[in-house]
């Protein structure tokens, strides 16, 4: 399905319409120009490494929903290899909202589709930088919930989407709560808390606390991957006749 044909094109009664607070919006653009200095250099570093370890653009582009259900073109540095699968984040997107499992990233589990050293900007959160581009354009905030993908926003129910009554954010009350420790409602019960109670102290306070969250979520993230096994793919062992005609797969063990 095209994601610029999902229903959350046109679902714009699930939530209020907020636009951005006077107060929101300036904050947005002072602290983000403000940054410019210390992040143009970051994001030149970030982006020549991921070009030289990875073939392929360096932006990733991905339709994602903002407030009111409104679709918006989201930036990110591409973390994942070119053309991967899709349907295995879906079905482990599926599986969290249907339990109450702690939402760990796949990130934490040795997610193949990764290319070197792609779990450390996401547990970081250095590969959302460019969505500095969607802050200035009014799409995102510097503070809010997290934008979902169009996938996700359709397993949504009526409740879970009042998270849309807010635009969508680079931190947010969820994101210095406990993040990958929380389960998927109680993310939903966190977005819809700030929506409703947003304010400048809010916001500051959230801004304060994020990068000890993000150390965290590294401390985490890291501890996960070290006693986790490397998944392992396996290929078909050939027979002996196979072998010997030269047909077949030789018998490997890859880390994927």
């Amino acid at each position: 399905m095209n994601a610029y044909s999902s229903s959350a094109q046109t679902d714009l009664s699930v939530t209020p319409l907020d636009s951005s607070p006077v107060w929101k919006r300036t904050l947005d653009i002072a602290c983000s120009f403000a940054a410019l200095p210390v992040l143009l250099p970051l994001v030149t570093i970030i982006a020549m490494i991921t070009k030289v370890s990875s073939p392929g653009p360096v932006l990733f582009k991905q339709p994602r929903v903002g407030l009111g259900g409104k679709l918006f073109l989201c930036y990110k540095f591409r973390t994942m290899k070119m053309n991967a699968d899709t349907s295995a984040h879906q079905a482990y997107l599926h599986q969290l909202i249907g339990s109450n499992a702690p939402m760990v990233k796949m990130d934490a589990k040795h997610d193949s589709r990764l290319i070197p050293g792609g779990w450390l900007l996401r547990a970081t959160g250095l590969d959302e930088l460019p969505q500095i581009i969607n802050v200035l354009r009014g799409e995102m905030s510097l503070v809010g919930p997290r934008p979902c993908i169009p996938y996700e926003y359709e397993k949504y129910t009526a409740w879970q989407k009042q998270r849309f009554a807010s635009l969508p954010g680079l931190t947010g009350l969820w994101q210095v709560s406990g993040k990958n420790r929380t389960t998927f409602n109680e993310m939903i019960s966190l977005d819809i808390q700030y929506a409703n109670t947003k304010s400048l102290c809010l916001d500051l306070k959230i801004m304060f606390t994020t990068i000890p969250a993000l150390l965290q979520q590294v401390y985490d993230t890291r501890k996960s991957r070290k006693t986790t096994p490397l998944a392992v793919e396996t290929v078909r062992v050939p027979t002996k006749s196979e072998a010997n005609s030269g047909h077949g797969n030789r018998h490997q063990l890859n880390p994927v």
